[in-house]
């Protein structure tokens, strides 16, 4: 590797929002550490904090409660068109 043409690499704790899980990864975000808040890790250090919506703690894929989200009625409208009613 070339030395200098390569951002910082180095540990940060990702936070759910919704679920309030974290885990600690290696990322390029360490670079705008000065920037972030900082939380204390169960290991005693202090590690940049970056905030996310979703990750595997609450994505619906991965907790198993897919839904479907239809706001605009896309899905019956799909199946008038095509003569799909539900299976009882």
């Amino acid at each position: 590797m070339q030395h200098g043409i390569h951002p910082a690499y180095g540990y940060v704790v990702f936070q759910d929002q919704s679920t309030g899980s974290a885990f600690l990864t290696r990322s390029t975000l360490v670079a705008r550490a000065d920037t972030l808040p900082t939380i204390t890790w169960t290991d005693g250090d202090t590690y940049p904090l970056v905030s996310v919506e979703v990750s595997s703690a609450s994505h619906p894929f991965y907790t198993g409660k897919n839904t479907v989200i239809d706001t605009a009625g896309q899905v019956q409208k799909f199946r008038r068109r095509y003569g799909m009613g539900r299976k009882a």
